[in-house]
C-alpha cells in the first residue's frame, strides 16, 4: 500500500541496516510471515521499430510479486499497468522485434514478511546483480482498500520503526484519491522506487567528493 526507500544507516552496511530494522519490528511484537520478493527488468523499443524520425525510444518493465505468483505486470513510463498471466514473458521472446531487454537491466528485492496486528510489513534488500543496492520497505493496512482513507494510520506506523526517516504519501495517493487500491498501485510504487535506485548509482565521477 505504501513502499518507500530507507536509507542505509551511517557506518553500517545495507544488510546490517535491514538487520536493524527488522530487529525493531520484532521488538514492538511483530511474527514473520515467510518471504517475499519483487523483480523488474526494463525493455526498449528496438531500433528497427523508431524509423528515421530520430524518435526517442520507449521503455517497459517487466514485473513479477511473489504475492501474485500466477501475474505478471508490464508498466510504462507514463503509462498503464498492464496485469497479464505469467505466459507474458513468453510472449517478450516473441516480440524481440519490438521490445528488446536492457543488458544488465534487472533489479529485485528481496526479503521478510512480518505481521503486526492488521499491518503487513516487508522489508526487502535491493540488488542489482551480486550487489546490494538499497532498502525497500512496504506496509499494507489490510482492513483498508481505499489508501488515502488510512494514509495518517500508516503514518503513525511508519514512525514507530522508521522515525525521521519516515516517507510523505505516495504520488500514486493523490492521483486516486478515493479509488480502491490494487495490485498495479504496489507495482508503480516499486518501479519508481528501482528507477530511482538505478539513477543513484549513476552518479558521475567528477560528482563524487
Amino acid at each position: 500500500m505504501g513502499v518507500s526507500q530507507m536509507p542505509v544507516a551511517e557506518g553500517k552496511s545495507v544488510q546490517q541496516t535491514v538487520e536493524i530494522l527488522t530487529r525493531k519490528l520484532e521488538m514492538l511484537g511483530a511474527e514473520k510471515q515467510g518471504t517475499f520478493s519483487v523483480d523488474c527488468e526494463t525493455y526498449h523499443t528496438a531500433a528497427s521499430t523508431l524509423g528515421s524520425q530520430g524518435q526517442a525510444g520507449k521503455l517497459m518493465y517487466v514485473m513479477h510479486n511473489s504475492e501474485y505468483p500466477l501475474s505478471c505486470f508490464a508498466l510504462f513510463e507514463n503509462g498503464p499497468c498492464l496485469i497479464a498471466d505469467t505466459n507474458f514473458d513468453v510472449l517478450m521472446v516473441k516480440l524481440k522485434g519490438f521490445f528488446q531487454s536492457a543488458k544488465a537491466s534487472k533489479i529485485e528485492t528481496r526479503g521478510t514478511r512480518y505481521q503486526y496486528c492488521d499491518f503487513l510489513v516487508k522489508v526487502g534488500t535491493v540488488t542489482m546483480g551480486p550487489s546490494a543496492r538499497g532498502i525497500s520497505v512496504e506496509v499494507e493496512y489490510c482492513p483498508c482498500v481505499v489508501a488515502s482513507d488510512c494514509w495518517s494510520l500508516l503514518l503513525e506506523f511508519l514512525q514507530s520503526f522508521l522515525g525521521s526517516h519516515t516517507p510523505g504519501a505516495p504520488a500514486v495517493f493523490g492521483n486516486r484519491h478515493d479509488a480502491v487500491y490494487g495490485p498495479a498501485d504496489t507495482m508503480v510504487q516499486y518501479m519508481e522506487l528501482f528507477n530511482k535506485i538505478r539513477k543513484q548509482q549513476q552518479v558521475p565521477v567528477a560528482g563524487i567528493r
